[in-house]
């Protein structure tokens, strides 16, 4: 009896788990992180005031999002194509969107907990491009460097490019990621599981 109680119940937890979808955007696939190269161009910094960077994760009854600043950054433009560039999140910047009071400051406290970011230990997160390749009429896929809790791994991802010359690039990116990669593997309660992907959605503004 006992056998089969826990073999329903690993039952049950898959099921659950199969219910956690991911948030809707593309994934993007870990890899080894990769040398940088040096970057030709302009150098442009970000400008944070104006970049934008949400979040959205899901779980088994519903979803949470919210947004995370960018703290500093810079871009290199050369023949009005993007070559190169970084930036940084200030995790301790963290917030949510869809909760107020006291389960807005639950959930924000949580996420800067050890069971995701870690902020104490690892208050940013970087990104660092390491190649862009043009596709079709005003995108370009970007790879790059990403670290989060110190761990780094190499991500691909299609931006759609507004604007970018010499004095200013404007720039959307849609993605997932599967944040196990970086080691963020808290899943959830039993009851109610966290999807393994996070979709970001970055709208990076650079100016001189």
């Amino acid at each position: 009896m006992k056998k089969k109680f826990i073999l329903f119940g690993t039952a049950i937890a898959l099921l659950l788990a199969s219910c956690a979808g991911n948030p809707e955007g593309t994934r993007s696939d870990a890899t080894d992180a990769t040398e940088v190269g040096e970057a030709a161009g302009a150098e442009i910094p970000v400008d944070a005031n104006a970049s934008e960077v949400k979040w959205e994760g899901t779980k088994v009854t519903g979803s949470h999002y919210g947004t995370v600043d960018i703290s500093s950054g810079k871009l290199f433009i050369d023949n009005d194509v993007l070559t190169g560039g970084e930036f940084a999140f200030d995790l301790s910047t963290i917030k949510s969107d869809d909760l107020e009071g006291e389960y807005k400051e639950k959930l924000e406290g949580h996420l800067k907990s050890d069971d995701f970011f870690d902020v104490e230990n690892h208050p940013e997160a970087t990104f660092v491009i390491t190649n862009v390749t043009p596709e079709e009429e005003n995108k370009l896929k970007v790879s790059g460097n990403l670290t989060i809790r110190g761990t780094s791994k190499n991500i691909s991802f299609i931006t759609d490019v507004t604007e970018s010359n010499e004095n200013k690039f404007d720039g959307i990116a849609d993605f997932n990621i599967a944040r196990e990669d970086w080691g963020v593997s808290y899943a959830g309660q039993a009851d109610d599981l966290i999807s393994k992907e996070i979709n970001f959605k970055i709208h990076l503004v650079a100016s001189k």
